[in-house]
This record gives C-alpha cells, sequence and structure tokens, in this order.
C-alpha cells in the first residue's frame, strides 16, 4: 500500500475539517522553517498531488493555492467572479501580506477581513481565511464568504422600515376609494371613475411590493451565490427590446451604439438586464417628447461601461447625492404619474454593487443626465480552470 505524502496527510485533514470539524487541530502540520526554492516557478504538481485535489474539489467555499512567488497556481473557479484573484494574482494587499506571514512562520493563520467587491464603488466582502504553509514555499488559502449572512439582518431590518412607511400611502388611498365608491353607488360615473383610480393604486401596490422583495434580495447577494459570464450587449438589447413601445408611446427616441465587441463580465443576466432597464425607463420617463435617449456600450481590457444619456431637464445639484437612496424621488408628482416606486435607482445601484462595480449620475439643469454602469470585465483566468492530467488531454 502506498504511503501517502505529508502534504497529502494535511489536505485530508482539511477535508475533515471541512466536514465536521473534529481533526481541526490538525488542519496544517507545524513545519521548521525552510529555505525559499530558487526556482519561483516550480510546478504545482510537485507540491500538490492529483490524489489531493479530489479533497479540494469537495471542500464549500473558496480555495487559493500560491507559490513562492506569490502568484497564484490553482484556484476554484469563483475566486475570479467574487474579485479575489485578478491576472493570476492575489487582489488584496491583506491576503498577500498573509501568505508572506504564513510562508515565513511555517505555520497557519485565521483572519477575518473586510476587502473591496471590485475596482469601483464602495461594496465590501466579509471573508473568514484560514492560510497555511505547503511544501517548498507554496500556501493554501481557504476562504469563507460571509457577506451575505451579515446583510441579513440588514435587509432584515430594512424590509421593516421600508414596508411601515411606503406602504401605508397606497393602502390609505384604496381604503378611501373604498368607502368613496360605496357612498357613490347610486352614480355608475363617480363608481367607474372611483374604480378606476383604486385599479391604478393596486397596480402601484403591487409592483411597490415586488421593487421591495427584489431590492431585499439584492441586498443580500441571494441572486449572485453562482455567477456566470454575461454578455453585456445582450443585456442592453434585450432591456430596449421591453421599453420598445414605452419609448413610442412618448415619442422618444431611443438609440444604441457600441464599439463593435461583444464584451463579458461575471454575474447575473436577469439583474444586469433589469439595471439597463431601469436606467432607460428612467431616461424615457423623465423626457420631453421628441427628445432622444443614448445608450452607450464601450470596454476595453478591465472595464465595460453603460452610458444612458438622456435630454431631459436635468437634476438640481443639491439632489445628485440623494437620488440613488431608496425611495427618494426628485419630482415625486411626476413619479406618481409614472408609476414610479423611488426603487429603480436603489435596484440599480445594488446590481452593480453586487457585481462589482458602480453606478455613476452627471447631470446639469436644463442640460440632461448621464448614468453610467462600470463593471470590471471579465478575464478568462487560466489559473481558475480544472487541472488536466496530460493523459486525459490526450484521450
Amino acid at each position: 500500500m502506498r504511503t501517502l505524502s505529508d502534504v497529502e496527510l494535511v489536505l485530508v485533514a482539511i477535508g475533515f475539517l471541512a466536514v465536521g470539524g473534529v481533526l481541526g487541530a490538525l488542519l496544517f502540520r507545524p513545519r521548521q522553517p525552510q529555505a525559499v526554492p530558487e526556482r519561483a516557478g516550480e510546478d504545482v504538481d510537485e507540491v500538490l498531488p492529483s490524489a489531493s485535489e479530489d479533497v479540494l474539489a469537495v471542500l464549500p467555499g473558496v480555495y487559493v493555492i500560491v507559490d513562492s512567488s506569490d502568484a497564484v497556481r490553482r484556484s476554484s473557479a469563483n475566486a475570479s467572479a467574487l474579485g479575489l484573484i485578478r491576472s493570476g494574482e492575489l487582489t488584496h494587499p491583506a491576503l498577500r501580506e498573509l501568505v508572506r506571514t504564513v510562508r515565513r512562520e511555517q505555520g497557519i493563520r485565521d483572519l477575518d477581513l473586510d476587502v473591496p467587491r471590485g475596482p469601483f464603488g464602495n461594496e465590501r466582502l466579509s471573508i473568514g481565511v484560514r492560510a497555511g504553509a505547503l511544501d517548498r514555499g507554496f500556501v493554501l488559502l481557504l476562504i469563507e464568504d460571509r457577506t451575505q449572512s451579515r446583510r441579513v439582518e440588514e435587509t432584515r431590518r430594512d424590509f421593516l422600515v421600508n414596508v411601515s412607511h411606503e406602504l401605508k400611502t397606497p393602502v390609505a388611498g384604496m381604503t378611501l376609494l373604498s368607502e368613496a365608491i360605496d357612498e357613490a353607488r347610486d352614480d355608475p360615473e363617480a363608481v367607474h371613475r372611483f374604480s378606476e383610480r383604486m385599479r391604478s393604486e393596486s397596480v402601484r401596490l403591487s409592483r411597490l411590493v415586488q421593487e421591495i422583495i427584489e431590492l431585499s434580495r439584492l441586498q443580500v447577494s441571494e441572486n449572485l451565490e453562482q455567477p456566470v459570464l454575461v454578455d453585456v450587449e445582450s443585456c442592453v438589447r434585450d432591456a430596449l427590446d421591453h421599453l420598445r413601445m414605452v419609448a413610442q408611446d412618448r415619442e422618444i427616441t431611443v438609440a444604441f451604439t457600441s464599439s463593435g465587441e461583444r464584451p463579458t463580465v461575471y454575474g447575473d443576466q436577469h439583474l444586469l438586464t433589469t439595471a439597463v432597464r431601469n436606467l432607460v425607463e428612467n431616461a424615457i420617463n423623465y423626457s420631453d417628447p421628441g427628445t432622444r435617449v443614448t445608450v452607450t456600450l464601450q470596454a476595453d481590457a478591465d472595464l465595460v461601461s453603460i452610458l444612458v444619456k438622456d435630454q431631459g431637464s436635468g437634476i438640481p445639484a443639491v439632489e445628485l447625492d440623494r437620488i440613488f437612496e431608496r425611495f427618494y424621488r426628485v419630482d415625486a408628482a411626476r413619479s406618481r404619474r409614472t408609476g414610479g416606486t423611488g426603487l429603480g435607482l436603489a435596484i440599480v445601484k445594488h446590481i452593480c454593487a453586487n457585481h462589482g462595480g458602480e453606478v455613476s449620475v452627471w447631470s446639469e439643469e436644463g442640460q440632461g443626465s448621464t448614468f453610467t454602469i462600470r463593471l470590471p470585465a471579465a478575464h478568462a483566468p487560466e489559473e481558475a480552470q480544472p487541472h488536466q492530467n496530460p493523459q486525459e488531454a490526450t484521450a
């Protein structure tokens, strides 16, 4: 019978830890300090036998293996989707410093970190990291994303506040309308008029409830547990198709321009389509008949941008800092006429944040507004691809 190597014993211990936590003390065996190999690009397969890959594959969370030069040599696929690695390196300085400390001390370290979700915006990831030294300068990181659990309580609290504040008005309105219908039961014309208003209020109430639910889900990243590669241009075209009739009814011209490339990002296609649709719908609702709304898709190696520009009346400077707040309306009367709930831009903000990006606005009264979504472009990370033995490649 073959004797397990030292590293294989370590990884088996990791597997037991993930399943039951019984062998937590054996996660990594402390080692005597070793010299870092001169050959920085040493093959990871010499340190990580193929049998150990099966253990890593079933571990919950994210794993990353870096070599003696801090280059990522192996990782789970969702490491890139979470923005933890990029271009073959760890993204966050705190993770790189942790790797160097563990390699130097030849032990294990547990650390809780709060790091940026992506290169844009203020969204943060809460992660728990366990790092341990392997042979020949390699370091293994086990990473648990705790962002969702942190947000759950915040979302529950916000949900209750939003519901109690925003649902009172339409519910009270429908109560008054039902009383008016009862009092006017002998006047068919009045009954018809009040019933139409009640129907309008019920539609608005239904939309409000749906958007509160959608926003609550976004706040806990419920729809981004399994990010995939998304064709951004497809999202933009789908959003414009949904709004084509609305634009025609309001006599608004909607134009789309693109650089000709097909940029991709990690995320959720439905959510990105919703974000673009909300921005374009806002632009249509706040534009005058006969004007133009322009949607532009731009991309380079690291950034995908979607610009939505209108020729409306613009937004006062004092309002710009608040327009992405929940239920905030620049023009409340116009919002009621168009069926707006005040949640559209807040939803866009959270969608962008959950994709590691941001949304911003430029506006000047009398000059219209330009909303810009910026998302990190997806790279096909070779280090995140499943390992393939030479025999399998030729099979």
